[in-house]
């Protein structure tokens, strides 16, 4: 019987070796987006085989899943050697009631998730939503994850945002399956929002393509959503650097920010959601002690690249053009804030007070979270429009507070969870006019 028993072990061998449950129909990595439309939540996760896709759900304190929703899910197979199967489930919860909290598990009668809950977002204009903000948290050294953890078990967070990389590792054999479980402890609870960075590059992005459920019909590459006084639009840098997938991607995306800015800036709009934020993996300005592109004068980012046929767009100036208030960014394993800047020159508010009617976009780099290649160094003269920087693995948080004042700080996990820089953006009025 021992040896038998041996042997079945040896049997689920590879699948323990890489993290894949024998429970092929059991739910996991639940995780949560906004669809982008009041009153909606969407509820992703995977099984091994194929099963039907349904959320129960009831709000606190009420009868326990007295609702059901039911959505679909696709076969994705991964393009690496073992060609793994997965079925990615999606249901999409409509009509819920604003900043009421519910209570929902996933999955079918062949399998349940753990019971989680989430507090659906408040689709008013004068809602002051919290976010979380970082980028590069990787599965090998996830250092901030504990410290994020606890924070949205307390409630922190209305919103994660997460700006790219180490979702789904290209390694082989389910290391993004272990990243998405890791992030089931936050992402199942609050809205989980993306946007593709460097390591989501192998197979054309497919793991991130697959795995995410992001508003709009771009496969989670770009897309914007409004919340609060807000209107955030998350894009992709890396159409600039892997121009094996299509150089057209890059004209493709430019042109859809180029509506979307000019939709949110169409003057009914702005003066509902008069704040901008932008948030994309690589930055156009760092002063990290590295040859990556945010530390050329050229960067691709910033300028667009001219050994393209035809040249390809850079977004500093069209983000300038239509008045973006708030860049994120992340990739450099860092935490940086810039005084506002345009065309390399700081254009601070005023001497006192750089951040009150700046003149220019205020970017912020906070790509520390944690992940196994450590935190990288900065050069030791840094240009006029580096504020403030970090080495401490850590993340941000952003508090848009209403329309003219959001506040951002920067949490050390080195430093137990010490806020080590905090800055309040004042605007008295949004838009290109306000750089004059």
């Amino acid at each position: 019987i021992m040896l038998s028993a041996a042997c079945l072990l040896l049997g689920f061998a590879p699948f323990l070796v890489h993290g894949v449950p024998p429970i092929w129909t059991q739910p996991e990595q639940v995780h949560l987006s906004y669809a982008g439309v009041p009153g909606s939540m969407v509820v992703t996760w995977t099984t091994f085989n194929k099963t039907e896709s349904t959320v129960e759900y009831g709000l606190l304190g009420g009868r326990m899943f007295e609702l059901i929703a039911k959505g679909s899910s696709t076969l994705f197979v991964d393009s690496g050697k073992e060609k793994r199967k997965m079925f990615i489930h999606r249901v999409t919860i409509i009509g819920l009631k604003p900043a009421a909290t519910y209570v929902y598990h996933c999955g079918s009668d062949e399998g349940w998730s753990d019971v989680f809950s989430f507090t659906a977002l408040n689709d008013s204009s004068s809602f002051s939503p919290r976010f979380a903000l970082y980028g590069d948290l990787g599965n090998e050294n996830p250092q901030s994850l504990s410290r994020l953890q606890k924070d949205t078990q307390m409630g922190m967070y209305d919103v994660i945002l997460h700006i790219g990389k180490d979702f789904c590792h290209h390694l082989p054999g389910g290391i993004g399956d272990e990243f998405m479980r890791q992030i089931q402890s936050i992402a199942a609870y609050v809205p989980y929002m993306t946007c593709p960075g460097n390591h989501e590059s192998a197979y054309n992005f497919s793991n991130y393509r697959n795995r995410f459920s992001m508003p709009g019909q771009t496969e989670s590459l770009w897309y914007s959503w409004d919340l609060g006084s807000a209107h955030i639009i998350s894009f992709s840098t890396e159409v600039y650097f892997f121009l094996e997938f299509g150089l057209e991607l890059i004209f493709k995306q430019y042109e859809w920010l180029k509506k979307d800015l000019e939709e949110a800036n169409r003057p009914e709009n702005r003066a509902v959601r008069p704040w901008i934020i932008t948030m994309g993996h690589r930055p156009m300005y760092c002063s990290d002690d590295d040859q990556d592109d945010c530390t050329k004068f050229h960067s691709f980012v910033r300028l667009g690249r001219n050994d393209t046929k035809p040249p390809a767009p850079g977004l500093e100036d069209l983000f300038y053009r239509y008045g973006v208030d708030l860049e994120l960014w992340a990739h450099e394993h860092t935490y940086e804030r810039l005084w506002p800047v345009y065309g390399d020159k700081v254009y601070n508010g005023s001497a006192d007070q750089p951040y009150v009617n700046p003149k220019a976009p205020v970017h912020i780099i906070t790509g520390s979270a944690g992940c196994r290649e450590r935190t990288d160094r900065f050069q030791p003269n840094p240009k006029a429009w580096s504020a403030f920087r970090s080495t401490d693995y850590g993340y941000s948080r952003m508090h848009i507070i209403n329309a003219s004042h959001i506040y951002l700080e920067q949490v050390s996990d080195d430093q137990h969870g010490k806020v080590i820089d905090s800055i309040w953006v004042v605007k008295e009025k949004h838009g290109f006019s306000s750089w004059l």
